[in-house]
């Protein structure tokens, strides 16, 4: 059976689809999509949702004593870390301490501070530190920073049982 061929030309109508990447792959290449469609155009959230600490923030807070250490190391596994690294891949790790430790900081401004504004870095989460420092290490944020805190290899223990028991109870 043969279908009939015709030479016109129709024009091409193209339909909008309601999908976005965000609903797709868990992030919106329009920023502020979410709020016109949720609140009319341009409008602002009747209740924006309140943002979490920033980790330097948390930092203060539990070196004052005004943060728990499961606040705090909640709000850790989900920051950005920012670690300085050399020519190979890898955490860089001092070794003039009675322990070894790493040098992580909360911040890029924190890490410029610390190793020069050229420095090479890479940022992970506070939950893949946990899952990626190596046995034995502990680690040090915001080195030079006024609110510097030290994990040593014990507390690092510590924090990967915690993080053991919130994920798998």
């Amino acid at each position: 059976m043969m279908l009939p061929v015709s030479n016109k030309t129709q024009p091409l109508k193209v339909e909008m689809c309601p999908i976005t990447l965000c609903g797709m792959y868990g992030y919106d290449q329009n920023p502020g999509a979410q709020q016109q469609m949720a609140g009319g155009y341009g409008e602002q959230p009747l209740y924006p949702e309140p943002s979490p600490p920033s980790l330097a923030d948390a930092v203060r807070a539990f070196t004052t004593g005004s943060l728990s250490a499961e606040d705090f190391q909640q709000i850790f596994a989900t920051s950005k870390v920012y670690c300085p690294r050399g020519d190979n891949p890898g955490f860089l790790a001092l070794h003039n301490t009675q322990q070894p430790v790493i040098p992580m900081f909360t911040t890029l401004k924190e890490l410029r501070r610390y190793a020069g504004k050229e420095s090479k870095y890479f940022v992970i989460t506070g939950a893949e530190v946990i899952d990626l420092l190596p046995t034995g290490y502990g680690f040090v944020l915001d080195m030079e920073g006024d609110h510097r805190m030290v994990f040593d290899a014990k507390a690092v223990e510590q924090m990967v049982d915690f993080a053991m028991r919130r994920m798998y109870g």
